[in-house]
């Protein structure tokens, strides 16, 4: 069972209250958080321990092989959150491809081999998508909040991608 589906993501939820709602299933769900970030102007994110990588895969992604997603050492997961009417830079990584999952709420996601934005795609929970390094992209919040899986899929094991492996071709909040 996935708990974090049945977050609500209504749009007048406040921030704090969907992050500790999350926060609080994570912990249900036996996951350890090394990393909350709900300071980014478009939501935030919590990074779960590596360890527990295999065990966040196989929960948010049995559709995948480990041995398929597992380019290197390492996959970084993580759940992003991502406000009703806010999105992500458009950007894309060299050293990371990315898969996500919808777990709850609508989302929209832009994905381009260029850096002109493609068409928005409305995804739904159960949804998932996978970019490759290169890859532009974005995600949007929709009319709720958004809750989406994240695997890093490092494609450089003597330099793994971090957060400022971003290069952003354009970006709401200026950075």
């Amino acid at each position: 069972m996935n708990r974090l589906m049945d977050i609500n993501t209504d749009k007048n939820n406040t921030k704090e209250l969907v992050f500790n709602q999350i926060e609080a299933e994570l912990k249900k769900e036996n996951f350890t958080v090394v990393k909350k970030d709900n300071f980014r102007p478009w939501g935030g994110f919590f990074v779960i321990d590596e360890g527990q990588a295999a065990v966040f895969a196989a929960k948010y992604f049995p559709h995948l092989e480990m041995d398929s997603i597992k380019i290197t050492n390492k996959l970084s997961p993580k759940i992003l959150v991502v406000a009703p009417n806010k999105r992500l830079s458009w950007q894309y990584h060299f050293r990371r491809a990315e898969i996500w999952k919808i777990v709850a709420g609508i989302v929209g996601v832009k994905t381009s081999l260029t850096d002109e934005e493609g068409d928005v795609q409305s995804l739904v929970p159960g949804d998932f998508i996978q970019m490759d390094k290169g890859e532009r992209h974005r995600l949007i919040g929709l009319d709720s909040w958004g809750i989406v899986a994240e695997i890093w899929q490092h494609t450089d094991p003597e330099n793994p991608s971090d957060e400022e492996d971003i290069v952003r071709l354009q970006d709401d909040f200026g950075r």
